[in-house]
């Protein structure tokens, strides 16, 4: 196995073995013709928690998104999802974590099965593309891109540039190098680099939306407002769910005093994340200086708003809003 690619942990599921669920097959399932669901369900849930997947999983399946009973849902959800992880059921453990966030998005216990579970099927993946195609570009990917995220900048840059002497046209791989470059450093010669770099991602991949963006950052932190514009105008057209590129581009016209221009990127940013204060104050200012001061009062009030959403997310044992 490639040197930095995890190694599954599985752990607290229901069927001790593979084994064992595999044996619980030959069993019938517990829905009889004409059985009430919830009934069933509830049979199913406890055979899940004494190990009985393989019998329990299909009335889970079929049931848990359809119960009157939030609780008994909540219950079936949770079974279905630890079944399913244990024999090895990708696509029904993600249709339970799936419906579990839908019905219960707040709930501590469903957010920390979805992040240990989804870890897991990361893992598994992960562990067959190294054995199914160790020598393959992605598997030079996934070690590079965790050389990235343990910050090893240099290895990881190194990593990448071997990607690309052996695939030089692959996607992805100048703009991962020019993010690096740019997290080290903001200077002017490391900008230049990034550039470059991001410049060949575009050869290769021309509708690449995040290397649009990231030449329009790298122009407006130089203050090059009109380049800043193109890049995030074309960011905007290559991605319309791309929306830090519409407040980009807002900022960048506003800093060119077109205000009036950056009303628009600016309302459709703020429309698609209310509760970021950054983009009320920006349309706020685009509004006053066009000569709107309600639409500017209206911004300034959600701004303070947000903010105070914002606190009280950020402290400790804050009441439920």
């Amino acid at each position: 196995m490639p040197k930095f690619l995890p190694r599954i942990l599985i752990t607290g599921l229901p069927c001790a073995t593979l084994a064992l669920c595999a044996a619980a097959q030959t069993q019938t399932t517990t829905q009889k013709p004409g059985m009430d669901p919830a009934a069933a369900t509830q049979r199913a849930v406890s055979l899940a928690e004494r190990g009985q997947c393989a019998e329990a999983l299909p009335v889970l399946k079929r049931n848990m998104a359809h119960l009157a009973d939030k609780d008994l849902r909540y219950r079936s959800g949770m079974a279905a999802a630890r079944c399913a992880m244990s024999i090895d059921d990708a696509a029904t453990a993600v249709d339970a974590l799936v419906m579990l966030r839908h019905y219960f998005p707040n709930d501590p216990e469903v957010l920390y099965v979805c992040t240990h579970f989804y870890s897991q099927l990361a893992n598994r993946s992960a562990q067959t593309l190294a054995e199914g195609f160790p020598t393959s570009p992605q598997v030079s990917k996934l070690n590079a891109e965790a050389l990235e995220s343990a910050q090893k900048w240099d290895e990881a840059i190194a990593a990448y540039r071997q990607i690309l002497s052996q695939n030089p046209e692959l996607p992805e791989i100048h703009y991962r190098i020019a993010s690096i470059l740019l997290d080290k450093s903001s200077d002017a010669d490391t900008a230049a680099e990034a550039k470059k770099e991001l410049e060949e991602e575009l050869k290769i991949n021309p509708d690449s939306a995040t290397a649009e963006f990231a030449l329009g950052e790298i122009a407006r932190r130089a203050g090059d407002w009109d380049v800043a514009v193109r890049h995030f105008s074309r960011t905007a057209q290559l991605d319309v769910g791309f929306v830090e590129a519409d407040l980009a581009l807002g900022m960048s016209l506003s800093s060119e005093n077109k205000f009036a221009e950056a009303i628009t990127p600016l309302e459709l940013y703020v429309k698609a994340v209310p509760e970021d204060p950054a983009g009320h104050y920006q349309l706020a200012m685009a509004y006053s200086r066009t000569g709107n001061k309600a639409g500017a009062d209206r911004e300034l009030q959600a701004q303070r708003d947000a903010l105070e959403k914002a606190k009280m997310r950020r402290a400790p044992n804050a009441p439920p809003r």
